[in-house]
């Protein structure tokens, strides 16, 4: 198939102008359906956004023949199971992170897409941004000498109590909605560190009056080669942090913030030759991977965050609520 992208948008999340409005302008893709919960909430996220036309389900936004791409940003619980239903449509999927509620529910998703035969994504955008991928290029270059440790930190001050990334039903928690983030930008390092990293240990904490829900968790993991790792994330902190550092025998580097490169692109550099600090552009990273996306769909140019990846995370992230005694996440199915 040719000509724009043709995409369906499932709710009106507070994240769909960044993460598919706006990239969806820039790269010239067509907005074509959305839904809500509520069909006003909808009208209305149709009229200041210029999506072409309103249904009343989910399931209409998958059914409606013009659109070829569903783009699933609800709560984290409803990822998998609205995703499935794509697939059976024989739409693309590009899915928020993280890609299912366990690990056996992201495989389900997985085969289900390949069986299909359509293109099945995991939204971690960041990958595609030109400041992880400078970032990157310091460990080919030789710059920072041999890797040695590599820490990633999501930080965020407390969601309000109503939010459902609080809620355990729908697959909340801090390492599902930042862990994530931090185990996949670790995971990213494998090609330079001998392959995938593998968990150590973790220790993390509840949120108190919400049984099953981790406030935040620190996770400690080690790679082939010996590179030690640490991936933290907090869901209830005093501020806001999204660092990416990658330390090395002759220097380091440092991303600002690694998840929201359009609001501070520093790259921090120290290394034997001095200090600098290199600025990679405020595009958003999400326009980035949209256009990733389409070359996918359109040309069959493969993505690194495809489903096998997301299983390899999710897989991550279930060991790691086990190493801190909770329970990975349960599944949630949408009703017919």
């Amino acid at each position: 198939m040719s000509g724009p992208l043709r995409i369906g948008v499932l709710g009106a999340s507070r994240i769909s102008p960044t993460s598919i409005v706006e990239p969806a302008r820039l790269t010239g893709a067509r907005l074509v359906a959305v839904a809500a919960r509520h069909r006003a909430r909808a009208e209305n996220f149709a009229k200041q956004h210029g999506v072409e036309h309103v249904h009343d389900t989910y399931a209409d936004v998958i059914s409606d023949p013009e659109v070829e791409v569903i783009y699933n940003p609800l709560a984290n619980g409803l990822h998998a199971g609205w995703n499935l239903l794509a697939i059976a449509a024989g739409k693309h999927v590009l899915s928020e992170k993280p890609f299912a509620a366990d690990a056996p529910e992201a495989r389900e998703v997985r085969d289900a897409g390949k069986r299909a035969g359509v293109a099945v994504v995991a939204g971690f955008h960041y990958l595609y941004h030109p400041v992880t991928k400078r970032l990157h290029e310091l460990l080919s270059s030789g710059e920072l000498g041999e890797l040695q440790r590599v820490e990633t930190t999501m930080t965020i001050p407390p969601p309000a109590p109503e939010d459902p990334r609080w809620s355990f039903a729908l697959a909340g928690g801090a390492l599902m909605d930042l862990g994530c983030y931090s185990l996949h930008a670790v995971r990213a390092i494998a090609p330079w560190a001998g392959g995938e990293p593998r968990l150590v240990d973790a220790r993390g904490a509840e949120r108190a009056g919400l049984p099953g829900v981790d406030e935040w968790v620190d996770a400690n993991l080690v790679y082939p080669s010996g590179v030690t790792a640490s991936a933290r994330c907090h869901m209830a902190g005093g501020s806001r942090e999204m660092t990416y550092r990658l330390i090395g025998s002759k220097g380091q580097a440092t991303v600002a913030n690694f998840v929201r490169p359009h609001t501070d692109d520093r790259l921090f550099v120290d290394t034997v030759a001095g200090k600098r600090v290199e600025h990679l552009g405020t595009r958003s990273s999400y326009t980035y991977q949209l256009e990733a996306f389409t070359a996918l769909v359109r040309r069959g140019v493969p993505m690194p965050t495809d489903s096998d990846n997301a299983v390899q995370t999710m897989e991550l992230i279930d060991e790691c609520y086990r190493a801190i005694g909770l329970e990975p996440r349960p599944r949630h199915r949408p009703a017919d």
